[in-house]
């Protein structure tokens, strides 16, 4: 696995959000999230300039967020049944980066989370990101760039 473990620090900026909401394990909600958002994607691609993708979530135990979603240009003018819309506020983060297969997640994340322990890391209160900064249509699986960021204090 190539991620990095030391993390930079970043802002990362306030961002128009569409996305879809599950509750619930992971392991369960993440992929039905991302299938229903994929299939939205092209009619939303119509009205608003996609900018990005990007996952927002919460572990927190007894209501665990996952929210799959993309980052748009400006405010949508109109969304399709289905998706909800915020202008997520963004903030201080520590980035870590994971290069390689997306199947790498599960693995990297709890790694972020032990690091994260480990050097006892001061948190906000906020989502956690996981930001997909290259196309999986054209990029080489094992050149896919995933930012892990976790909200710092």
């Amino acid at each position: 696995m190539n991620l990095t473990e030391i993390p930079e620090i970043v802002t990362w900026p306030e961002t128009h959000y569409v996305y879809i909401e599950k509750i619930g394990p992971f392991q369960e909600t993440a992929r039905q999230a991302w299938t229903e958002m994929g299939s939205l994607i092209p009619s939303l691609s119509k009205s608003e300039k996609i900018t990005g993708r990007m996952t927002l979530y919460k572990m927190e135990p007894e209501k665990m967020t996952y929210r799959a979603g993309v980052a748009l240009a400006r405010r949508p003018s109109k969304l399709p049944a289905g998706l909800q819309y915020e202008k997520f506020k963004g903030g201080k983060y520590s980035c870590f980066v994971l290069t390689g297969p997306y199947s790498d997640l599960p693995m990297a994340c709890g790694r972020v989370f032990d690091i994260v322990e480990e050097t006892k890391m001061k948190l906000r209160e906020d989502f956690n990101i996981e930001h997909y900064a290259n196309d999986p249509e054209t990029t080489p699986e094992d050149l896919l760039i995933t930012e892990i960021l976790i909200p710092t204090a």
